[in-house]
């Protein structure tokens, strides 16, 4: 288990898998992350690997990560059953070991304050937890761009708004 933004950063991995295991017999994967899921038996009978390793993402509800089993094939034939259980296990393990982080939604935000101000909502921004500023352009005024954790940005922009007074210009998207 490890975590990927998206498929292409997935399949580099899987790749460098392929290279370290050059003997193996299959590497099965199962991807839950950007809103894409895929699964790949690489060889299996089908549904036999990538499934169930997707549907155990899927029933502990992870996002964001790549679920792989490197597999070597002991002579030992486990049937379509043994497959099925040896995958689901194999990434059930996993994930009693793993550190699961929550994902929090961000929320992006613009605003415009007059020269005056900038010190304030940089200050505002970086006591607020999980704040990122993305940018700041200086023009006739000061235009910012940053993200919130979605369960801090109603607070921030009241907080923000009172103590400069009204005079922050949130521009409607």
């Amino acid at each position: 288990m490890q975590p990927v933004a998206d498929r292409a950063a997935a399949l580099a991995v899987v790749a460098a898998l392929r290279s370290e295991h050059p003997a193996a017999a299959h590497v099965c994967w199962a991807l839950m992350a950007g809103g894409q899921s895929a699964a790949n038996d690489d060889g299996e009978p089908g549904g036999t690997a990538g499934r169930p390793m997707l549907e155990v993402l899927r029933h502990q509800q992870i996002e964001g990560s790549l679920a792989t089993v490197v597999r070597y094939f002991s002579g030992v034939k486990l049937g379509a059953g043994g497959l099925v259980r040896a995958y689901t296990d194999a990434i059930a393990q996993a994930l009693l070991g793993a550190t699961l982080v929550p994902l929090v939604r961000q929320r992006s935000l613009r605003c415009a304050v007059p020269y005056a101000l900038e010190g304030l909502l940089r200050r505002e921004l970086a006591a607020t937890a999980g704040a990122v500023l993305d940018t700041v352009q200086h023009d006739s005024d000061v235009q910012f761009a940053f993200t919130l954790p979605e369960p801090e940005a109603d607070a921030f922009i009241a907080r923000l708004d009172d103590a400069a007074q009204g005079r922050v210009v949130w521009p409607q998207e």
